[in-house]
């Protein structure tokens, strides 16, 4: 089954005296969260049209689909972090989780110091990221990131304009871990 990038779910809501039906256009995230809420997933029905026969049920999902992601951060800097760096990647871990709203449990941060880096021309102080993570990547959530990994890496002399950060939203299919991907 091919998902398109926003999928019509068809949901049942319990009400104190009845049963309405709701049909709501959400994302890939979106729905995944409400499928890890719902115990009886053969109630969400998926694809470009809600009336599909593409039912998504217990048995025919992998594991790996309930989970929430892996949010990874790779930073590297020029710059000595010393015997600090495993207090600063802990400090990131935490970050990460609280900026995204994801489990710490699932979050990976690598840090490289001491790396040969220009940037804009010089070699001062400075340092480049990447934050891949499945969905949650968004203004708010990547300005907290941001802020953090500047807090983090300012003591060390690494200006706040010199602090260069890429986010990606990864579909979960383009994510593996423990011999299989995200996406089933």
């Amino acid at each position: 089954m091919i998902l398109s990038p926003f999928l019509f779910v068809v949901s049942a809501l319990a009400l104190p005296t009845a049963f309405s039906f709701q049909a709501t256009t959400l994302s890939s995230q979106q729905a995944a969260v409400l499928l890890k809420m719902n115990p009886d997933k053969s109630a969400f029905s998926f694809g470009s049209d809600p009336r599909s026969d593409d039912v998504v049920s217990a048995s025919s999902r992998h594991p790996h689909c309930d989970l929430p992601g892996d949010p990874s951060l790779v930073l590297t800097t020029n710059v000595d972090l010393g015997g600090d760096k495993p207090e600063i990647l802990k400090k990131l871990s935490a970050l990460v989780a609280s900026s995204l709203g994801k489990p710490e449990s699932y979050v990976a941060i690598s840090i490289s110091d001491k790396v040969s880096m220009c940037f804009g021309g010089s070699v001062d102080p400075l340092a480049l990221g990447c934050l891949y993570s499945i969905g949650s990547i968004n203004v708010e959530n990547n300005g907290k990131v941001q802020n953090g990994v500047t807090d983090a890496l300012e003591p060390y002399g690494v200006q706040a304009n010199r602090i260069y950060i890429n986010f990606f939203d990864v579909p979960r299919p383009n994510v593996g871990w423990n011999r299989a991907t995200f996406g089933g």
